[in-house]
């Protein structure tokens, strides 16, 4: 996919800058910078433990930055309470499909907004509108993660960080999920996109950056490591690889 063209894309979105996170008093993060510009998908790899998951944390507000700024929009949010960054367009879709299983689809969509306000989810996502009656806990994994999505769109959120969206879910539900984030950067949205499989993952994004060891270890075009597979290998050595 090619990259967006620098301009005003390029100016919004997600900023980071020099950033080190820690756990228990240890480094996981170390001097990370990386950007994640609206209307595009920016690609995190890395293999289990590279600090993926801590970093989209410490994005978030989950927990701390320890050092370095992070920026939205011009905003300054790495001292923000998670519930302002949220309010300010970043929005975070975490590990393991959290819902509300004893609610029904729409439902869990008003947790999020009003019923004028969640139509749209509904359009985006037709499987969820024959299902907008059926307790969350019946949908299937693929209906699950696309309502966990619709969720976190319902606020139109500016920035979209996901982590791992495939996890848990057959191979044909992940190629029919992965086209909706290309869509979401098509409408503006900067999605930064965490997932194990690297070579699908590439192919919906334009720009990657690969973690090892907490740092980044590449930061260039999506299409350059697709191009070059024994890069890609020696970059990422997760089993999908």
């Amino acid at each position: 996919m090619t990259e967006p063209a620098a301009g005003s894309a390029s100016a919004s979105g997600l900023s980071v800058d020099g950033v080190h996170v820690h756990r228990s008093g240890s480094p996981v993060v170390r001097d990370v910078s990386l950007h994640v510009p609206a209307g595009a998908v920016t690609v995190l790899l890395g293999t289990n433990g590279a600090g993926k998951t801590t970093l989209l944390e410490a994005l978030s507000g989950i927990i701390a930055v320890e050092t370095g700024t992070v920026n939205l929009d011009g905003h300054d949010i790495t001292r923000m309470a998670r519930s302002k960054r949220s309010r300010l367009g970043l929005a975070h879709i975490e590990q393991g499909r959290a819902i509300f299983g004893d609610l029904t689809t729409e439902e869990n969509l008003l947790v999020a907004g009003r019923k004028s306000e969640i139509e749209g989810a509904f359009e985006l996502f037709p499987a969820l509108a024959s299902r907008r009656n059926a307790r969350a806990a019946l949908l299937s994994g693929g209906e699950q993660q696309m309502l966990v999505i619709a969720r976190a769109l319902v606020n139109q959120p500016k920035v979209l960080m996901i982590d791992e969206m495939s996890l848990g879910l057959a191979p044909i539900i992940i190629k029919t999920l992965m086209p909706l984030v290309g869509d979401l950067a098509a409408q503006g949205v900067g999605v930064l996109l965490v997932e194990q499989y690297a070579r699908l993952a590439l192919a919906h994004g334009h720009r990657a950056y690969v973690l090892a060891h907490g740092q980044v270890a590449y930061e260039g075009g999506c299409q350059e490591l697709i191009d070059d597979p024994q890069r890609l290998k020696a970059l990422y050595l997760g089993p999908q690889v």
